[in-house]
């Protein structure tokens, strides 16, 4: 996500770094720069304006012209504003002191509203809540459809009726069902429309007079950029909502729609989701998502991500393994599923510092990590728990079973020696490794 940004960006602040001194002359080059890359990855005009000029005001100040590390001091305060921009903080789901809780969801056709409610109520539901889900969008053909599948596919409490019934006959029968479920979070997918129309906002007027929802939640596709922007900027003076839930994130290689919709509604991102699978749907951070754009990782959202898939009795077990540098091809299979779990391999190489911008000869892909594993399953039980046994006669039958060339076989067998000497070295001149809980085997690849 925001790639094309986020290299401008790193570029523009690695020249700012080469100058040493910075001179006022310095900071105003480099800011046309910056304005143009944000220009470029669909951010509101007037947002970059007002941006650039509370960055330039900070930047030219005595202290940070005359300071060691000016360069650092700049890059420090486009950090600092890029946050202030997104939101500042984490801007959580508010529930009601009783429940049930109702949370209605907004937006257009195609936003993604109706799989956003079935990965709402899984990420509820995974929080210690219980959710039930409510169709009400009759408009688009098999919507209902589509979220009872994804309802009865992931056990959530599910009620809608036929399409012909009113939409607030069917929400009203919805959560008396819901309050015989034991429900204490309702979440209401309503319908949407091609555009905005005064016939869709009464309808949603009308439901949010008759049912009061605790919280509305706009659903936009960060994709459409500007648009999505433009779409909020509508319903935040026709309708009004508490916050926005931004789809497609991970497809978002500009980033207009995040950087701009805080700044121009007035109501910040609360959730994201950052792939197609239930557990997609992510909290929103803004401090998080500024310091992935300039290229510092996102440490705390990995370790989190480790913290949720990776069990702890197995994670101590792989790290005394490590200490001792003796795990195997089979604990590499492991390692591998439980990354595989955290979500795409490039996704989660964003949130290791240093690591955002690799390199074009060492772009790691998850077919890469397709070929690993199928290098690995064609080898036999010994193999794996003893690659040393490997000789040209099986490395040729590994290679042939997994449909790669003994070349990519070779390389695999000495990365995976490499990692175990470094590991082993490492081990004896630093004595107990410390990993978060979940950070094993660090990944290797060609």
């Amino acid at each position: 996500m925001f790639d094309n940004l986020s290299n401008r960006l790193q570029d523009i602040f690695a020249k700012l770094r080469s100058h040493g001194k910075l001179t006022e002359k310095d900071v105003d080059v480099a800011m046309r720069e910056v304005r143009l890359a944000l220009l470029e990855a669909d951010v509101n005009y007037k947002v970059v304006k007002d941006f650039i000029a509370k960055v330039k005001e900070r930047a030219i100040g005595v202290e940070v012209l005359e300071s060691l590390t000016p360069a650092q001091q700049v890059i420090k305060i486009v950090n600092e504003e890029l946050t202030e921009l997104m939101g500042s903080t984490e801007s959580k789901l508010t529930f009601a002191s009783k429940p049930p809780t109702v949370i209605m969801l907004v937006g257009l056709q195609g936003s993604g509203k109706t799989t956003t409610a079935a990965k709402l109520s899984h990420f509820l539901r995974s929080n210690g809540r219980r959710p039930f889900l409510i169709g009400a969008d009759v408009y688009r053909p098999a919507a209902i459809d589509q979220l009872k599948t994804l309802a009865d596919e992931n056990k959530i409490p599910f009620y809608s009726d036929d399409p012909k019934t009113a939409p607030l006959q069917i929400i009203r029968a919805g959560i008396r069902a819901a309050n015989q479920n034991g429900a204490d979070v309702i979440i209401v997918d309503t319908a949407g429309r091609l555009h905005i129309d005064d016939q869709m906002m009464h309808e949603l007027e009308e439901v949010k007079t008759e049912v009061r929802p605790h919280q509305i939640l706009l659903v936009v596709d960060a994709m459409t950029g500007q648009d999505a922007v433009n779409v909020a900027q509508a319903f935040r003076e026709k309708l009004d909502f508490d916050g926005v839930v931004m789809t497609k994130l991970d497809g978002d290689a500009r980033g207009g729609a995040a950087l701009s919709i805080k700044a121009v509604t007035g109501r910040p991102i609360k959730l994201v989701s950052v792939g197609e699978k239930m557990d997609s749907l992510e909290s929103f951070h803004p401090d998080r998502m500024s310091s992935r754009i300039l290229g510092m990782g996102d440490i705390l959202t990995l370790i989190e991500k480790a913290q949720s898939t990776v069990d702890e009795k197995m994670a101590r077990e792989m790290e005394e393994k490590l200490r001792k540098a003796e795990f195997t091809f089979e604990d590499f299979l492991v390692q591998m599923e439980q990354m595989q779990q955290m979500g795409p391999i490039q996704q989660l190489i964003g949130m290791i510092p240093g690591l955002g911008k690799l390199p074009k000869n060492i772009q790691v892909s998850d077919k890469d990590m397709a070929r690993i594993r199928a290098i690995i399953q064609s080898m036999t039980l010994e193999e794996r728990r003893n690659p040393s046994i490997i000789s040209g006669s099986r490395r040729e039958r590994i290679a042939k079973g997994s449909g790669t060339d003994t070349h990519e076989v070779n390389q695999l067998l000495k990365q995976f020696n490499q990692v175990r000497k470094m590991l082993k070295q490492f081990g004896s001149t630093q004595g107990k490794m410390k990993m978060p809980k979940g950070m094993g085997l660090p990944p290797f690849f060609g």
